[in-house]
């Protein structure tokens, strides 16, 4: 049995603390002698997903971390009205239907306690990190990812 194509439509969500500690994970895919460290990103499960609901979601099945509705962190969710267009890595291009060579991506923040847990979706990712929001930037394999993570205290302050 194959499996479906990926929607071409994926959010990215910047988990921080109070003081722009940055959550980052490593992939399990990457590369060993080049890490591939990331915040938490993942493709809407169908069309028509609101895309909130997509990046609670990705947030839960890749961290552990609850922000669903009707939880203590749910008002914690910020979309922050962004979007990126980019190239789909060649490597992950067979993921998508024939033909699909772009992505859009919505961006999010999500303001975490400085204590709270982190567990891993060991098929996803095999660590994880926590830093200041400048040095999670130049940790990022991803441009994109890269630039939220520097445009978080912009984003807290509006």
């Amino acid at each position: 049995m194959s499996m479906p194509h990926k929607i071409p439509a994926s959010v990215l969500v910047v988990i921080h603390t109070p003081q722009l500690e940055v959550l980052l994970i490593r992939r399990a895919d990457g590369e060993p002698d080049l890490p591939f460290w990331q915040s938490v990103t993942g493709s809407k499960d169908h069309v028509d997903e609101p895309w909130a609901q997509t990046a609670a979601r990705e947030v839960w099945e890749e961290t552990g971390i609850d922000c669903r509705p009707g939880t203590a962190l749910a008002d914690q969710l910020r979309d922050w009205a962004m979007e990126n267009v980019y190239e789909i890595y060649p490597r992950w291009r067979h993921r998508y239907a024939p033909g699909v060579t772009h992505n859009t991506e919505r961006l999010f923040g999500l303001q975490v306690p400085e204590c709270v847990p982190v567990t891993l979706s060991p098929r996803e990712h095999t660590a994880f990190e926590w830093l200041p929001h400048h040095e999670a930037a130049q940790r990022c394999y991803s441009p994109s990812n890269a630039e939220a993570c520097l445009w978080l205290p912009r984003m807290l302050a509006t």
